[in-house]
């Protein structure tokens, strides 16, 4: 699934909608400040799945909303979201994002973090527009438990003692609070009422948190054209995921010390003895159990809504969660 991907059944059912919030993507990127053009630009030209704006816009259709103020919603999500991409690279100082370089990497860091501070205002400028106290209430929380997560992601490096609960206190922080968020102002600007708005959101939770650990899992089994990144950056960054975690509780005497070692020093060349043994202990398929058993929460979420497109693009792309290679 991409941006451009054609045929794709979880995208074609929007496809006049993700055209229109391109269109607002592209429009409300302009600065008087040619740097800002220029950054914002590329990261947002990179592509990626747009998975946030499609969840704003899947819930919307889903539940029956006919105006255009989803548009503008879906755009400022993928702002925000944008803006985490800039600030998470600078801080784990990443080279490689979505097969490109990253922001940082070209432009410098300072540039990086002032533009992800321009695109996290202008999103906030976006929403305000739409004029919606309840959705701003939804996004400005989850901005701010993003940056919560952060924060304890940034607690959790080198930390080889970090706990599977701790893990995903930060999934559910970081990754899949802006899920949840899109989920809920897509049900939110449709009108739908106060249970139908905490079952998407239930999706949103969910469907993010299999995106996440399928993530972990590419980290160690993905290649870096397919996956967008260099693989074996989780490593080389101290981050305790959870095949790490996993195999620090189940693993051999040995194993658990190179896995302490490799957290502790960031160290990426023991990746093919680490990867060896997370295959080997099992650690692999119990995070993708993980994953499948999210994906499998965020269908269940959407039963109840009526038959249409935009209910089967929902669940297939419960699916492509956990199937995908990148």
């Amino acid at each position: 699934m991409s941006a451009t991907a054609n045929p794709n059944p979880i995208t074609d059912v929007i496809t006049a909608d993700m055209s229109a919030v391109n269109d607002v993507i592209r429009r409300q990127l302009y600065s008087d400040v040619p740097l800002v053009n220029q950054v914002a630009e590329y990261i947002i030209s990179a592509g990626g799945k747009r998975l946030r704006p499609v969840l704003v816009l899947l819930i919307a259709n889903a539940y029956g909303y006919q105006g255009k103020n989803h548009h503008d919603l879906a755009a400022t999500i993928e702002f925000i979201h944008t803006a985490t991409l800039l600030h998470d690279d600078v801080v784990d100082e990443s080279s490689l994002r979505r097969g490109r370089q990253t922001a940082n990497a070209l432009f410098g860091n300072a540039a990086s973090v002032l533009v992800g501070d321009f695109l996290h205002s202008r999103a906030f400028q976006m929403m305000v527009s739409v004029g919606s106290v309840p959705i701003m209430q939804v996004v400005a929380d989850a901005t701010n438990v993003i940056a919560e997560g952060e924060v304890l992601q940034l607690l959790n490096m080198h930390d080889p003692d970090v706990t599977e609960d701790r893990y995903l206190q930060v999934i559910r922080s970081k990754t899949a609070k802006l899920f949840e968020a899109s989920a809920k102002v897509g049900a939110l600007i449709a009108g739908a009422n106060e249970e139908q708005v905490e079952a998407a959101a239930e999706y949103g939770r969910s469907i993010g948190t299999a995106f996440q650990l399928i993530d972990d899992v590419l980290d160690y089994t993905g290649n870096a054209e397919e996956i967008g990144k260099n693989v074996g950056d989780d490593l080389r960054e101290g981050k305790p995921t959870l095949p790490l975690i996993y195999l620090m509780k189940n693993g051999t005497a040995e194993e658990k010390e190179l896995v302490r070692t490799c957290i502790e020093q960031g160290d990426e060349s023991q990746f093919d003895k680490i990867l060896h043994a997370i295959t080997q202990s099992g650690a692999l398929d119990y995070t993708k159990e993980k994953a499948v058993e999210a994906a499998r929460q965020a269908s269940a979420a959407v039963t109840h809504l009526p038959a249409s497109p935009f209910k089967e693009a929902l669940l297939t792309l419960s699916q492509f969660a956990v199937q995908r290679n990148h």
